[in-house]
């Protein structure tokens, strides 16, 4: 069985990855994309979009029913497509639009994590992973916590930085459907670890929870005194209980001289329905995300 533009199950949409090459080669910016990748600090090369160009870019091309994938096969494998063959971090970007359209909410299902744990790992920063951690693996969380809870925890203590990133930010945003004892398995393993993108995962997530359940928090703070200063001052950030020495003693002030990832490592880089970066220039054609602390 084929679609329209002659493409099997197991191969790609190739009019629906077509569409979204032709659409977004169209608008290039050369300037703000020189801004976005020196702001990123990609190897991967920007388009120059803002986030309501991609957005708008984007919308009817994944809603269009002509070019939409046969399958639950083909819709992985035009992900897949986009992703791999990325010429530019806008086909990342849309390949995650595509993957988060709500019209594919019925093929997001611990059979994806496959191809979840393929885009943290081969995006490697903070941008996708976290798109994928707060929205990807927390609704398949969730939706099925008997299936994915043994999966979170084992990727808590994988080899690679970002499936742990992944796993300790899988329950931002799920307020008072949050699992504790799932939070505290995660969050307590990586405490030790020295890199910022770790210590600044562990912060977030304890001040997400935070706004749900302030005391479990002060009381997990409380109880690990081996937290790094950044993630005691960002799990404290709203409960008026930081200080400027941790229970050692020790200055809280963070080391790390990445101050821009310090401000933004938390934001996911765009949102087809709730962006997170603001259509505000902070510099000369900079698409710049917000740096308020979520």
């Amino acid at each position: 069985m084929t679609d329209a533009g002659g493409a099997g199950p197991d191969r790609p949409a190739y009019p629906l990855l077509e569409a979204i090459r032709t659409a977004l080669a169209g608008q290039p910016d050369p300037v703000r994309a020189a801004a976005q990748q020196a702001y990123m600090k990609s190897t991967l090369p920007y388009l120059g979009f803002t986030s309501p160009q991609l957005r708008a870019t984007l919308r009817p091309i994944l809603t269009d029913p002509a070019l939409r994938p046969t399958g639950r096969a083909q819709w992985e494998t035009t992900v897949r497509a986009l992703w791999d063959e990325a010429s530019h971090r806008e086909h990342w970007y849309a390949a995650l639009a595509l993957l988060r359209h709500r019209r594919y909410a019925a093929w997001r299902d611990p059979a994806l994590l496959p191809l979840v744990r393929h885009l943290v790992t081969t995006g490697a920063w903070w941008d996708v992973v976290d798109e994928l951690a707060t929205h990807v693996l927390r609704e398949l969380l969730l939706a099925r916590s008997a299936e994915l809870d043994p999966v979170v925890r084992a990727w808590s203590r994988d080899e690679d930085l970002w499936i742990r990133r992944a796993a300790m930010l899988a329950q931002v945003g799920a307020k008072e459907r949050t699992d504790p004892a799932l939070l505290e398995a995660v969050l307590t393993p990586n405490i030790g670890h020295p890199d910022f993108f770790s210590r600044k995962a562990i912060g977030w997530a304890l001040r997400d929870y935070a706004r749900t359940d302030p005391e479990w928090v002060r009381a997990y703070v409380g109880a690990h005194p081996q937290l790094s200063g950044l993630s005691r001052r960002e799990a404290l950030k709203h409960l008026g209980g930081a200080s400027a020495t941790g229970a050692s003693g020790r200055a809280t002030a963070d080391t790390t001289a990445d101050t821009t990832a310090d401000t933004t490592a938390d934001a996911p880089a765009w949102r087809l329905s709730r962006p997170a970066w603001s259509a505000v220039d902070s510099s000369p054609g900079a698409d710049t995300p917000a740096t308020r602390a979520r």
